[in-house]
């Protein structure tokens, strides 16, 4: 019998990958990864490693969950060292906890190595702390991309009591999102961030309120992956931004993104 290890590979930057996930893609038989995952980390691979592309696309799903959950069990059963990378954390919006228990039910012996996530680590790059003594004591994590009906499912009355809120893949849904978060007590003048690819050297942010957001971001082209952020934290970026302006300036003189 093999093992899987589900490894959060982190929000993008592949330094910001953990020492024990850097160990499981070495000593992996086999590597089955998404579609945002850092390529630049296949490259700890063993040369006969095989790697597996389960990537989603929006509307597109390269291979379905039961089948990712198929090949983790297959390979594991034939003593494979499987590991199963994944953008941010497993548990974090990463349906780990559905590939754990698939692995659970078929006895295949698994570690979870929790990796960086985009809803810190994203707004950190773009200088943006989730929590500030002035600004925000409590934050949330919150998906924005709603499936067949279920946006009654997300508790926005509560969400709204909460100082700085983190939003997974929610440029679609932003519309809506943006009408919930008014309905239930949000104010038009709530500072927005939106950070497309984050701590990646495409990253770029738009920052706006809450009554222009939907204008502001079709005019910045942003587009998912993408972390919004709302709460008043966000105006700490006027002080502390460090990641764009310090990679703008080490580029080769005449360069243009």
């Amino acid at each position: 019998m093999g093992i899987v290890y589900l490894v959060g590979a982190g929000p993008g930057d592949p330094d910001l990958i953990t020492v024990k996930g850097i160990k499981c893609i070495k000593n992996a038989d086999v590597i089955v990864y998404d579609r945002l995952l850092n390529k630049e980390l296949l490259e700890y691979a063993k040369p006969k490693a095989e790697l597996i592309f389960c990537g989603k696309f929006p509307n597109h799903h390269i291979m379905k969950q039961e089948m990712i959950n198929h090949l983790l069990v297959k390979h594991a059963q034939k003593g494979k060292v499987v590991t199963r990378l994944k953008g941010g954390d497993p548990f974090v919006f990463g349906r780990g906890g559905e590939e754990a228990e698939e692995l659970a039910k078929n006895h295949i012996p698994f570690e979870i190595v929790p990796g960086i996530i985009a809803g810190i680590a994203a707004p950190s790059y773009a200088g943006i702390p989730v929590t500030h003594r002035d600004y925000g004591s409590s934050f949330a994590f919150v998906t924005g991309h709603i499936k067949n009906g279920q946006e009654d499912h997300i508790k926005w009355e509560a969400l709204c009591q909460i100082d700085t809120l983190a939003i997974y893949m929610g440029v679609k849904n932003l519309p809506s999102i943006r009408e919930k978060l008014l309905f239930h007590g949000k104010k038009e003048s709530t500072p927005i961030a939106l950070i497309n690819w984050g701590t990646t050297s495409l990253q770029k942010t738009v920052v706006t309120n809450l009554a222009d957001v939907v204008k502001d971001a079709a005019d910045g082209k942003i587009e998912n992956p993408c972390m919004i952020v709302v709460g008043e934290v966000v105006k700490m970026r006027e002080k502390i931004s460090w990641f764009e302006d310090a990679f703008l300036e080490r580029l080769p003189e005449g360069v243009v993104l």
